[in-house]
């Protein structure tokens, strides 16, 4: 990919520092995601681990199928939908 015309991409004295230029976007990106993360953890951690527990015990209940799972499915189900109206 080549991003001729663009300061410091091209094929001039800076286009050594493409690659550079590029990894600092990289985690300048990736450190805002994690910051987000931890902003929507402390604020939605609890809910969340309910939700994801729901749905842990959704795939074991599928996992172990059979007739006698269906209302337990039903269950988690309803307990799930619970969760995400809140």
């Amino acid at each position: 990919m080549t991003h001729e015309g663009r300061e410091g991409w091209g094929d001039g004295e800076r286009g050594h520092y493409g690659p550079w230029v590029w990894s600092a976007y990289r985690a300048y990106n990736e450190l805002l995601r994690e910051k987000l993360k931890k902003r929507f953890d402390a604020r939605e951690g609890p809910w969340l681990d309910q939700v994801a527990d729901v749905l842990a015990e959704i795939v074991d209940a599928r996992w172990e199928g059979g007739r006698k799972k269906e209302k337990e499915l039903e269950a988690l189900f309803a307990k799930l939908e619970k969760l995400l109206e809140e």
